[in-house]
């Protein structure tokens, strides 16, 4: 028969970590995001609504380390799914281009950063 797991669990934000457990959590995850992704889950609250955490375990405790991630939400998918995102956003950048106080158009001044198709890439990159 197995034992109890009797180890005191903790939830903890990710912003408010100890730094043994910061230190913890950077060696099991050295390069950030993109090692723990597969490891986080998404878990609820009592009131049902949820967070996502990564758990971090030790000899004598459990951590869930809360991460702050963005979903979408159903209204933004069905704004996007029906075009009205990309009118909004249209209709913000053509307000962005638009004339200075003497009348003529905003220049780009760092349109030198990009290339063109038909050049060779830099080695210095």
């Amino acid at each position: 028969m197995l034992k109890p797991d009797t180890r005191k669990r903790h939830v903890v934000s990710y912003e408010n970590m100890s730094a043994e457990l910061a230190a913890a959590f950077a060696e099991k995850y050295p390069k950030g995001f993109n090692d723990y992704l597969p490891d986080l889950k998404e878990y609820k609250k009592p009131d049902g609504t949820p967070f996502y955490a990564v758990t971090m375990e030790f000899p004598d405790a459990i951590y869930l380390v809360k991460i702050q991630i963005k979903t979408d939400d159903a209204e933004d998918i069905e704004r996007w799914l029906e075009g009205e995102e990309e009118a909004e956003n249209e209709e913000v950048a053509g307000a962005s281009v638009s004339a200075d106080a003497d009348g003529g158009t905003l220049p780009d001044d760092n349109i030198s950063q990009y290339g063109g198709d038909d050049e060779e890439p830099s080695e210095n990159i």
